[in-house]
């Protein structure tokens, strides 16, 4: 028997007050698939995300990650069960700095030898933030904070990594790099 899809919505329902945005949606997410939501301003891209990270809760229906229904986890939960969010504009910690960034993204784990090597894997895909560990994450171009925000949430060793625009305020040759990491990872 095939293993469970990695991510499962089932006929899921949510709402913003009386706004009823995802309405009865239906999907499963294969492991180790790419997969891109696409569609225009208002569509419910971003409340998948925030639903998938339990930041809403659906009013009927199902969300299953690797064949356990979440809806009743927390964020935090979620996060030590293997999901991880690259939210929307970044969202770093502006005055931390880049290591302290990237630590946070392993606040769920204790094991300080194991963080020191996803470090240094994490510095194998993205070299340019090693440089600047020590500068304030709040300094970096929109690029490199694009990579300090997968790189930290790659800190959490996630199954499951769920990216809200990526690409969003990135130059072209960013926008190249990111998708290029994406699909390494």
């Amino acid at each position: 028997m095939p293993p469970p899809p990695i991510l499962e919505f089932k006929d899921v329902d949510t709402f913003y007050g009386e706004l009823h945005v995802l309405k009865r949606v239906n999907y499963r997410v294969d492991r180790g698939a790419i997969v891109c939501l696409l569609g225009g301003n208002a569509s419910g891209k971003s409340t998948t995300m925030k639903t998938i990270l339990g930041l809403v809760r659906p009013a009927a229906g199902a969300v299953f990650y690797a064949g356990e229904n979440i809806n009743g986890l927390s964020t935090a939960d979620r996060v030590r069960r293997g999901i991880a969010p690259v939210p929307e504009a970044r969202r770093l910690f502006p005055r931390m700095t880049i290591r302290e960034n990237l630590e946070m993204g392993a606040f769920t784990r204790d094991d300080k030898e194991e963080i020191e090597a996803d470090l240094e894997r994490v510095f194998a895909l993205f070299p340019r933030i090693k440089e600047r560990l020590t500068q304030a994450a709040g300094t970096l171009s929109g690029g490199e904070q694009q990579m300090v925000a997968i790189a930290r949430a790659l800190m959490a060793r996630p199954k499951l990594l769920c990216m809200d625009e990526p690409s969003m305020g990135l130059s072209p040759a960013f926008v190249d790099q990111v998708f290029d990491i994406i699909q390494t990872i």
